[in-house]
């Protein structure tokens, strides 16, 4: 039987969310991974899965805390 693969959790504060300039959406930064979206919390849940792919784990954060990591300058 295959083993369950462990990750290790990160807070959801290491993701870095801000508004794309001359463009219609939001991007974020984690770990070395840059995801876009049309929504802050879409981006959000992309970053979700490409730090998976790392072997981390983001928790699943509501809409409207999604909202309050946007940062205007990285």
């Amino acid at each position: 039987m295959k083993k369950k693969k462990e990750f290790k959790k990160i807070p959801s504060a290491k993701v870095k969310i801000f508004k794309i300039s001359n463009r219609r959406g939001y991007a974020a930064v984690c770990l070395n991974n840059l995801t876009e979206g049309s929504t802050a919390y879409q981006t959000y849940r992309r970053m979700m899965k490409a730090v998976r792919r790392q072997g981390y784990e983001l928790p699943l954060v509501a809409m409207d805390k999604v909202k309050r990591r946007i940062v205007v300058r990285i």
